[in-house]
């Protein structure tokens, strides 16, 4: 079992293709090579674990933009799967932390702007109540994390699909880390749902 690097466990969640990439060279922007396995089962089940425990969610500017312009229009959508809706009425009510420089006033409810190193801001969320601190796909939040070993937990799909090249999560230089494989799925069309928990 791991002891959370602070008050409340950090739970980073993300896609990553087979050879190792979570967006693609050409487009990063471009998540259709995601979309034939987000909307299984095993995905569905893999992201409510995520944010059932989770009072936080901390994101990049560019994923909250395409996350909250997203999910609130499913809300109340006949034939939506529930667990789709559960999440997006999560994502609307809970408290949410964007990094950003850009960005000076939120444009959603129930948000602040942070415009500060990603490890000092989890540092400042941990030290208050709270339940999980769930950081959604934003990989360079992630990867500013991993990179102060501020993870506790790493939330992983991996997808049968080769994108031939564009950025990679785990960059050469990060310290020394040991995990521990808590759960494992097997989904729809060959997809992988891995969750590890950092030893500490």
């Amino acid at each position: 079992m791991s002891t959370p690097s602070g008050g409340r466990r950090v739970v980073a969640n993300i896609n990553i293709s087979l050879d190792g990439h979570y967006a693609k060279p050409d487009n990063p922007l471009d998540m259709s090579w995601v979309m034939p396995y987000a909307m299984t089962e095993v995905a569905r089940d893999h992201l409510t674990s995520l944010w059932t425990t989770a009072t936080t969610a901390l994101l990049g500017r560019v994923n909250a933009e395409g996350f909250l312009e997203y999910w609130p229009t499913i809300i109340g959508v006949e034939g939506v799967d529930p667990r789709d809706e559960g999440f997006a009425k999560w994502l609307v009510d809970t408290e949410k932390v964007v990094l950003s420089s850009p960005l000076d006033e939120p444009p959603w409810e129930r948000t602040t702007i942070a415009n500060r190193p990603a490890g000092e801001v989890v540092s400042e969320l941990q030290a208050a109540d709270g339940g999980d601190i769930a950081v959604l796909s934003s990989a360079s939040v992630i990867k500013a994390l991993l990179a102060v070993d501020k993870v506790d937990r790493l939330s992983i799909m991996i997808f049968p699909v080769f994108l031939g090249g564009g950025p990679r999560l785990f960059d050469d230089g990060l310290p020394d880390a040991q995990w521990t494989l808590v759960s494992q799925a097997n989904g729809e069309h060959g997809a992988l749902a891995l969750v590890y928990d950092r030893v500490r």
